[in-house]
C-alpha cells in the first residue's frame, strides 16, 4: 500500500492557505478517501494517523455521528440556562485531520451537513437565536466499503461506493483496495497474523521515530512554496488531458473532471514541495501530482474492450458448394393454367373407349404436386475480439502518437503503412510465427477502425471514394491530448 502511505503522508503536510483580494480564502487541506472490500486494513490507517496525531486528530465513526455531532449542536447552558454553541468533530479537528470510519454508512442528511465543511472550512450555524459561522479547517480522512460488499471491477467507483457526486468531488485522492486472490501475498498475510497471534512478531526497526516525523511534519508544513511559470505550464497541460480523456469518454472516470480536480493537483504539488523542503513548486513534483491524481480518479476501473468482426463478403454469395448452405425440397402449389390443362385431359380421357384403359384394383391414384428446390442461406455470427483496455490504449497511443510524430512533414500517413509500421514495433512477438503476425493484422486494423469510427481519435483526411480504407490518409485528431 505505497500509494496510500504517500498520499497519507501528503494529506499530513498539506497544501499552502491562501486569500484572494477579495477576501476569499482558498482550502490549503487535502482530503483523502480509502474504497475497499472488507478485511483489507483501512480502519487501521485511520487509526495509526489517530495516534500519530493525538492532539490534532479526531476518530468517528460515520454510523454512530450524526450532522450535529459532525459539525456543531445548540445546547442550553445547565448552569445559566443560555443557549451555547458545542464543538463537534470537525471543530475540535480544526487545523488537524478528522478521520471519519464507515463513511458510506452515513445517512445522506448528515452527509449533507459536511459539504461546507469539506470544500469552505467553514460551519454556519442558524439555530435557537444565534447566528454564527465557525472555522473547520481540517483534513477529512475517510475510508467506505462497496455497497454490495465486494468491489466490482466491471463497474466505475461511483457505482460502486454509496457517496452522492459533490462528496465525490469534494475528496482530492482516492485509493481502491482490492482483496485479490495471490498465493504468495496470502501465505505472508496468514503467516503474519499467525505470527501476531502467538506474540512471535518481530519488531521492525523503522528509520525514524515517530518523534522525528513529528518535527519533521511541523517544520515542513511553516514552509510556503510558489508556484513557478514552468510548474504552471505543466499544470495547464496536465489538466488538459485530464479533461481531454474525460471529455472523449474513453476512461472510466469517478466523476466529471472538474476546476476541484485542478486544485487538488496545486494542493499536491506544494505538498510535494514541502516534503522536499523547497521553496518552490519544481515541474517534476506537478508530475508526481498528476500521476497520483490520475491514478486515483480515472485509472480506478476501465472494463475490457470487445471488437466485433465483419462478416465476410464470401458468406452473402449464393453459392451451391457452400458449406453454410442447406437444401429443402418444397412443394409448390401448381398455377391455374396448369391446372385447367389438367382438367381437359382428365375429360377427354374420360369420353374415350375403355379397352385401352389397363385393369385397376379400386385404387385411387393422386397426382403429387411439383416439387422445387429451395436453397437457404445460413448466416454466420459475428465474431468477437476482446482485449484490455491496458493493451487498447497501448496500441493507440502509440499510433497516435507516431501520426502526431510524422505531422510536421508534408507527406500523410495511409491506414496500410500505419499498421504496417506498428507490425514494425512488434517484430520480437511477432518472431517466426504466422498465425501471431496474421492475429496482429487482424487486431491493429480492428484498433484503427475503433480510432476512427468509435473514439474519433483519428480521422480520414481525403474523400471518400468508395475503395478500401487501407489506401485512404489518416491524422491524429487535432483536438486530442495524448497522455
Amino acid at each position: 500500500h505505497l500509494e496510500i502511505k504517500r498520499g497519507i503522508l501528503l494529506m499530513l503536510l498539506g497544501g499552502v492557505h491562501k486569500t484572494t483580494p477579495e477576501g476569499i480564502n482558498l482550502r490549503g487541506d487535502i482530503n483523502v478517501c480509502i474504497v475497499g472490500d472488507p478485511s483489507t486494513a483501512k480502519s487501521q490507517f485511520l487509526k495509526y494517523v489517530h495516534s500519530f496525531l493525538p492532539s490534532k486528530s479526531v476518530y468517528t465513526s460515520g454510523k454512530t455521528s450524526s450532522a450535529a455531532g459532525l459539525t456543531a449542536s445548540i445546547q442550553r447552558d445547565a448552569d445559566t440556562g443560555e443557549f451555547c454553541i458545542e464543538a463537534g468533530a470537525l471543530m475540535l479537528a480544526d487545523n488537524g485531520i478528522c478521520c471519519i470510519d464507515e463513511f458510506d454508512k452515513m445517512d445522506i442528511s448528515d452527509q449533507v451537513a459536511i459539504h461546507e465543511a469539506m470544500e469552505q472550512q467553514t460551519i454556519s450555524i442558524t439555530k435557537a437565536g444565534i447566528q454564527a459561522t465557525l472555522n473547520a479547517r481540517a483534513s477529512i480522512l475517510a475510508a467506505a466499503n462497496p455497497i454490495y460488499g465486494r468491489y466490482d471491477k466491471s463497474k466505475t467507483l461511483k457505482a460502486n461506493v454509496a457517496l452522492s457526486a459533490p462528496i465525490l468531488s469534494r475528496f482530492d485522492l482516492f485509493f481502491v483496495v482490492l482483496d485479490d486472490c495471490d498465493e504468495l501475498a496470502d501465505y505472508n498475510v496468514a503467516k503474519h497474523i499467525l505470527d501476531v497471534h502467538r506474540c512471535d512478531e518481530t519488531n521492525v526497526t523503522p528509520p525514524f521515530t515517530k518523534d522525528q516525523m513529528r518535527r519533521y511534519i511541523t517544520f515542513a508544513k511553516t514552509l510556503s512554496p510558489t508556484i513557478t511559470p514552468e510548474s504552471q505550464q505543466v499544470m495547464v497541460d496536465c489538466y488538459r488531458k485530464l479533461r481531454q480523456g474525460d471529455t472523449l469518454g474513453r476512461s472510466r472516470t469517478a466523476y466529471r473532471i472538474t476546476v476541484r480536480q485542478l486544485e487538488s493537483m496545486i494542493r499536491l504539488s506544494e505538498a510535494l514541495a514541502k516534503l522536499h523542503c523547497d521553496d518552490v513548486v519544481k515541474p517534476s513534483y506537478v508530475r508526481e501530482a498528476f500521476r497520483l491524481l490520475k491514478k486515483s480518479i480515472i485509472h480506478v476501473e476501465s472494463e475490457d474492450v470487445t471488437f466485433e468482426e465483419d462478416e465476410d463478403a464470401g458468406d452473402l454469395e449464393n453459392d451451391d458448394h457452400d458449406d453454410n448452405m442447406e437444401t429443402a425440397r418444397v412443394p409448390v402449389a401448381p398455377s391455374a393454367a396448369n391446372a385447367e390443362e389438367d382438367r381437359a385431359t382428365t375429360t377427354s380421357a374420360a369420353n374415350e373407349p375403355h379397352q385401352n384403359v389397363p385393369p385397376t384394383d379400386n385404387t385411387v391414384q393422386t397426382q403429387q404436386p411439383p416439387q422445387t428446390t429451395i436453397t437457404k442461406k445460413k448466416r454466420k455470427k459475428k465474431k468477437k475480439t476482446q482485449i484490455t483496455f491496458e493493451q487498447y490504449e497501448t496500441i493507440s497511443n502509440a499510433i497516435a502518437t507516431y501520426l502526431r510524430a510524422n505531422e510536421s512533414s508534408s507527406s500523410t500517413k495511409t491506414w496500410s503503412q500505419v499498421r504496417e509500421w506498428y507490425l514494425e514495433q512488434c517484430e520480437d512477438q511477432i518472431g517466426d510465427s504466422v498465425e501471431e503476425l496474421d492475429r496482429l493484422v487482424k487486431l491493429t486494423n480492428l484498433v484503427i477502425k475503433r480510432l476512427v469510427t468509435v473514439d474519433h481519435v483519428l480521422v480520414f483526411t481525403d474523400e471518400d471514394d468508395g475503395g478500401e480504407n487501407d489506401n485512404r490518409s489518416i491524422a491524429v485528431h487535432p483536438n486530442y491530448v495524448i497522455s
